[in-house]
Parts: C-alpha cells; sequence; structure tokens
C-alpha cells in the first residue's frame, strides 16, 4: 500500500546489532507503504558496535532494504565508560553522516532521516542539512514519557541506587521503584547517567517519535505525552505509535536453514514448552545457570532453552556449564541450545506455552503477538522498567523474585508451574490473547498504528516548527 507520494527515509540506528534490527522492521514497514529506505550503519573499529558480518546477514534476509556502513574512528577515549564511548563514537560519526548525505544516491534526496533515540548529535547534521529529523524509539511508550522527564526530575532525587525501593514519580506515570530504573542511570553523579541525561534532552529537538508500541496497550503513557506534562517548560514532540512493528519469522540475523529446535517443537504436545531465551547479550554467571536447570528440572515440563556461556567461560561445554547428568536426564523433555534460536520462530509455535524472558522490548511484542504469557527476568538496559509495566500495569506476565541478584530454583520452578498449570497461568493466557487481538486490530488497514503512521508521512509535508504538540491515536 503507497501512502501518498514515494519518499525516501534514511534510518539511523545506535551503536549494536539490538538497535539495528528494530531499525530493520521500521525499514521493512516503510517499503510496504511504497516507500524507499536505506539504513546507514556507523561501523567504528570496535567489536562492541554492529559488525560488517551482522548487516551482510541482515542484508541477505531483507534484499529490498538497502544498507551502507560509514566507517568512523572509535573513540579516542577507549578508558572512558562504555556509555560515553558511544556518545563520542557516535559524534565522530556526524561529519561521515553528513558527507553520506550530500554526496551519496539515493540519500541525497532522503526526505527524512529517522533517528535511533541515541543518536542525538546527529540532530546536528539534519539542521544544516534542513532535512526533517524524526526519532525511533523502539520500545514501549511509558519508557520514553519517563525517559523525556528524567533531565527535570533527576537533579531533585538522591542517586536511584541509594533510593533502593523508594518510588520515582514522574508527571502522569504509575510509580516506579527506584532499582527498577535502567542501570545507567543509577549513580547520579556518573557520566553514564549525565550521557543519558544529555541525550533524553535532546530528544524533544525532533520534528516527532514514532514508538513501537500500540495505542490500546499503553493508554496512561500517551496521555501523559500527548498532555505534555513530561517535558516541562517546551513542546512535547509529537508522538506516532506505529506498533507492533516485529520480525514475523520470515527473516533473522541468524541465516542458514531450518533451526534444529524448531522440530523438535513439532514433536512436542500443543502448549507444552516452556521457552527460556534473554536476548543477544543475556548471559549468567555459571552458578546461576546451574540454579536455572534445577529449577527447570523440578518443575517437570518440557522446555526449550537458549544458554550463553558465562563472561568467565566463554568456550565452555553445555555440559560442563550445567549440572552433572543434566543434558541426558531431560534429554526426552527438554532441549538446551547453544547461543542463538530463532526466537520469531518460537514464540509462535504452537508447542510454547510459556516464555521466560529479559523483559527486551523486541521479546515482549513477539510474545504479545504471539498470545503468549511471560515470566520476567530482567537484565540490563530498560528492562527493568519493562518488567513494572508488564506485570503491575498491564498484567501479562509475573515477576521473578530475586532478579536483582540472583533467582533461586524453587523460585523458577514455582512460576513455571504457576503459569503452565494454576489459576493465574489461564488468566495471563486470557489477557495475551486480547492483547494480541488488539496489536492485530492496530496493525491492519484503519487501525490506531497504520492511522498513525498515515499521520506521519503527513506531517512530512507540513512547514511547521521541528516541536509540535500531539498526541497518538
Amino acid at each position: 500500500m503507497v501512502t501518498g507520494k514515494k519518499r525516501t527515509f534514511v534510518l539511523y540506528p545506535s551503536l549494536g546489532v539490538g538497535h539495528l534490527i528494530p531499525m530493520v522492521e521500521l525499514a521493512k514497514h516503510l517499503l510496504r507503504h511504497g516507500h524507499g529506505a536505506l539504513i546507514a550503519v556507523v561501523n567504528p573499529p570496535d567489536t562492541d558496535a554492529v559488525s560488517a558480518a551482522a548487516v551482510e546477514r541482515l542484508a541477505a534476509a531483507n534484499p529490498a532494504i538497502a544498507f551502507r556502513l560509514l566507517p568512523v574512528p572509535a573513540s579516542p577515549d577507549a578508558g572512558a565508560d562504555w556509555v560515553k564511548r558511544d556518545l563520542d563514537t557516535l559524534r565522530l560519526a556526524n561529519p561521515v553522516l553528513r558527507d553520506f548525505l550530500l554526496r551519496s544516491q539515493p540519500a541525497a534526496d532522503a526526505d527524512a532521516l529517522i533517528l535511533d533515540m541515541f543518536c542525538v548529535d546527529a540532530l546536528d547534521v539534519a539542521a544544516e542539512l534542513g532535512v526533517p529529523a524524526y526519532f525511533f524509539f523502539a520500545s514501549a511508550a511509558g519508557d520514553l514519557a519517563m525517559f523525556l522527564n528524567l533531565p527535570y526530575l533527576y537533579p531533585t532525587l538522591p542517586s536511584f541506587r541509594d533510593m533502593g525501593e523508594a518510588p520515582v514519580r514522574c508527571p502522569g506515570m504509575p510509580p516506579v521503584r527506584a532499582m527498577d530504573m535502567p542501570l545507567t542511570v543509577q549513580d547520579r553523579d556518573s557520566d553514564r547517567t549525565k550521557v543519558r541525561m544529555y541525550q533524553f534532552r535532546r530528544i524533544p529537538e525532533g520534528r516527532g517519535v514514532l514508538v513501537n508500541s500500540f495505542a490500546w496497550l499503553e493508554p496512561r503513557a500517551l496521555r501523559a505525552l500527548g498532555d505534555g506534562v513530561c517535558v516541562p517548560g517546551r513542546p512535547t514532540p509529537r508522538v506516532f505509535c506505529v506498533g507492533p512493528l516485529v520480525n514475523d519469522g520470515s527473516s533473522t540475523a541468524g541465516g542458514g536453514g531450518r533451526h534444529e529446535c524448531l522440530a523438535w517443537l513439532d514433536a512436542q504436545p500443543k502448549r507444552s514448552v516452556v521457552f527460556l531465551c534473554f536476548g543477544s547479550k543475556g548471559s549468567f554467571p555459571a552458578a546461576q545457570l546451574q540454579e536455572i536447570a534445577h529449577g527447570l528440572e523440578s518443575s517437570g515440563h518440557r522446555f526449550l532453552w537458549a544458554v550463553r556461556s558465562p563472561p568467565e567461560e566463554p568456550d565452555t561445554d553445555l555440559g560442563k556449564l550445567l549440572p552433572e547428568g543434566f543434558l541426558d536426564r531431560n534429554r526426552d523433555r527438554g532441549m538446551v541450545v547453544k547461543d542463538w534460536v530463532p526466537q520469531a520462530e518460537v514464540v509462535r509455535h504452537e508447542a510454547v506455552r510459556a516464555f521466560v524472558t529479559h523483559c527486551g522490548w523486541n521479546s515482549t511484542l513477539e510474545a504479545i503477538m504471539s498470545g503468549l504469557p511471560m515470566i520476567c527476568w530482567p537484565l540490563y538496559a530498560e528492562q527493568g522498567l519493562n518488567k513494572v509495566f508488564m506485570v503491575e500495569e498491564w498484567r501479562i506476565g509475573v515477576e521473578l523474585r530475586g532478579y536483582e541478584k540472583f533467582v533461586k530454583a524453587e523460585e523458577l520452578e514455582a512460576k513455571v508451574r504457576l503459569v503452565m498449570e494454576a489459576e493465574e497461568g489461564r488468566i495471563l493466557r486470557e489477557r495475551l490473547a486480547v492483547a494480541r487481538e488488539k496489536a492485530l486490530g492496530a496493525t491492519k488497514e484503519g487501525g490506531s498504528s497504520e492511522v498513525a503512521f498515515a499521520e506521519f508521512f503527513g506531517d512530512l509535508d507540513k512547514s511547521s516548527s521541528p516541536s509540535v504538540n500531539g498526541e497518538c491515536d
């Protein structure tokens, strides 16, 4: 479906595959609307950044999307905190991005630049070249509402790490325990927190924000954003809810043929399997892996578990990471896979009944689109905030006690049994069934997210100032 005239968009993700993949989903959606999409990927000589190999795999899986690597030097301050290093690297990328936009086709005719939430300094390039700049916020609208307010709220509070379970109260939002705020802002006076506050403060300079969520799920956050209470003393950028934009399983960064775990799932009874997967950075110490294994074994339920090696033992075999004899004892009812599984396909499989997740937003949306109840184990980034919304506000998941430090085997066993066997699990599945229908409806023609997408295109045709008050339909 073509929405108005054909436009060309340059999408600009931050460092890391986790920021690139949501941009790919947005690019696919732009293509479905008949527009052109090019993803410009910052590529410093840094092993933590997006590698050329990852881009190559994604490009092969999505041949209709143009990808360009922008080679830039690494941060000159190699000893700095990684958050500051990333900011420095993105700043060093500005001249390269400017040159690319000026000289490269089709980017020279870009109708808009769509920025990752951390690429705030690229606003300066967009302003210099007169290209409209929007942000793509690949997490919950609730996260956006709180992040926009933090630069104004945090100076009035102690460090979150010193507040413990005390509530953080952002206007229009439910209270959130300080310990559930992102790790990168736990120490108010640290360099990493100062970087994040700078980034959050600049987001309102964009012309608008595309959010990978849908209106039915987050009415409270969208009301706060629409009412302008999140950013005191200046206009809140217009918010366009255009999600859920998730991988439907047709393309993936993993490559290759059908994964062996899908054949294993084919052989399991319907709705009988617990799926455990914790994202691209979700690794645990060896002691925690042992505890997870004991909890799964004691639960008596079938399981599919994606295990990443502990940082201190990167190349250890699964048999040595897990309790002695665990793999043999559970051969008939469990499968453990090293590192990677095709999550988008697994969560949609009819054999899966529950999802133990790190609460990454992409994983959360995939579970919602599959009607799959979640057992929440946040690990990093904004995942603690997502957990609060999922468990307390939307009630589509349950929390694992002790996730902040160490989850015991009996706690994992209890939550698996609760979701798989108990009445509470049935109620969760009913709520997820409704959420799934609302999500599917939002993305259909005439649905709230498609209307918002059309309004985004219409906003490009306006000559109004870069910051416009508005709210999501």
